[in-house]
């Protein structure tokens, strides 16, 4: 397995290791998952995420290229601007979702840790008739996510850029903690945060750590692993790849509509996402609550109304906030409607739930 900067850190520091997309990450520290949640929350938390896959499409093709491979409208990015996005193949169904990242005449592409091979080997098969070069630089960067409503107080302390004029979903490149970064306004938890891309060694990476927490004491600062940043998201209603999208679903169904835009031209999955279009959507991914006190909803869960089976629960989970199981799920179109009554069916038992509005935070 991989080992990031920070990996001795995290076990210095009680962590949980797992396996993770090829990595040893910390999945939690000893105050638990339900704790750090809160801290993140109500606080300020520290994420380990540099198992994600970062790649550099550099040439006079650049931004061709990622209007050809990505369902968002990458032609509205200028330097700074950050965009959420989606890859697809030519039947509509997802590649990755993923992050484009406009540095004006080149583009970084953040995409799932799980898929970093498949996406860049996706990617290199799709460069035909663009002077374009892709280059994998994931194996060079560090990243870690600072998340939570004091993430400002604690980094500004660490750099002269104003870091409350960078808006949600910009970056700006700079000095942190007296190391050239990428300072980005971005985040998987929901929460006011920075993602913090740097090119170091190992031993500078940890001095960084120490100084964003050394910044961030005042304000109850604590590590937090890839456990919490699951309940975070799902709580935002943001999807997981290999759980609420995959090679199985296309964005219209996933309610990715908003970042697939036909009005720029053909890319890949256009036609086919439109043809399903026209046709009428036949499921749909939605958000619903349990009303079963202490019922965890858990992926691939089967839901019912009455004795037909409607769909299956995608993610799931005990919601901290709201003290009640939480998930997403694809339903048969006809039962997405705010409010309708479904039964999860687990270990022999059903279980009822409601279809809710998303964000449930």
């Amino acid at each position: 397995m991989k080992k990031t900067a920070f990996n001795d850190l995290h076990k210095k520091l009680g962590a949980k290791m797992v396996p993770f997309a090829g990595y040893e990450m910390p999945i939690q520290y000893p105050n638990g998952i339900i704790h750090e949640h809160h801290v993140v929350r109500s606080k300020v938390g520290v994420f380990d995420v540099t198992h994600m896959g970062e790649f550099i499409v550099t040439g006079p093709d650049a931004l061709a290229f990622v209007q050809k491979v990505t369902t968002n409208d990458a032609s509205k990015l200028n330097f700074g601007k950050v965009q959420y996005s989606s890859m697809c193949f030519e039947n509509g169904s997802i590649v990755d979702d993923l992050l484009v990242y406009c540095f004006g005449e080149y583009f970084m592409l953040v995409v799932n840790a799980s898929n970093m091979e498949k996406d860049f080997n996706w990617l290199s098969a799709n460069t035909a008739g663009f002077d374009v070069k892709l280059t994998d630089i994931s194996d060079e960067v560090s990243l870690l996510a600072v998340q939570g409503p004091d993430s400002v107080k604690t980094l500004q302390k660490l750099t002269e850029i104003d870091l409350s004029q960078i808006e949600y979903y910009n970056f700006t490149e700079g000095k942190m903690a007296g190391l050239d970064m990428i300072i980005s306004r971005t985040g998987y938890t929901g929460e006011l945060g920075f993602e913090l891309y740097m090119k170091c060694d190992e031993a500078t990476a940890c001095d960084i750590w120490e100084q964003i927490f050394a910044s961030g004491q005042d304000f109850g600062i604590e590590p937090v692993g890839l456990g919490c940043r699951d309940t975070l998201r799902l709580e935002k209603g943001y999807c997981l790849y290999g759980n609420d999208i995959d090679e199985t679903t296309h964005p219209l169904e996933a309610g990715l509509g908003w970042i697939t835009k036909f009005a720029k031209g053909k890319f890949n999955g256009s036609e086919a996402m439109q043809t399903a279009k026209a046709e009428g959507l036949k499921r749909r991914l939605v958000g619903f609550l349990c009303s079963e006190p202490k019922f965890i909803p858990r992926h691939d869960y089967k839901i019912f109304s009455g004795e037909t089976e409607i769909g299956k629960v995608t993610s799931g989970n005990i919601s901290p906030i709201l003290n009640k199981g939480m998930g997403m799920a694809y339903l048969t179109t006809g039962f997405e409607k705010l409010g309708t009554q479904i039964e999860i069916e687990a270990r022999g038992k059903r279980f009822i739930a409601e279809v809710a509005k998303l964000p449930f935070v």
